[in-house]
């Protein structure tokens, strides 16, 4: 349960931060962003469990959270110019 709480606020930076990285023009609000750098976090949290990057009780590292909120946020730009 910790981690997924200390994943949650690391994805809430990492959202800021992914939102800062990735070039383009983002319609998409603070609370968008802040989901999308949570989904992020998550996605490296698991994913990299599901690699056996990390233990059952740990979270991504702030590093693979950005990147993580980065894919999430090209991926969401993707769908939203489709549309």
């Amino acid at each position: 349960m910790w981690s997924l709480i200390v994943a949650i606020v690391v994805g809430f930076f990492a959202g800021l931060i992914a939102r800062a990285l990735h070039p383009g023009n983002d319609k998409a609000g603070f609370i968008v962003t802040t989901a999308l750098g949570i989904a992020g976090s998550l996605l490296a949290t698991y994913g990299g469990r599901l690699l056996g990057l990390y233990g059952d009780n740990s979270a991504a590292g702030f590093i693979a959270s950005v990147i993580g909120a980065v894919i999430i946020l090209f991926i969401y730009n993707l769908i939203m110019k489709k549309t």
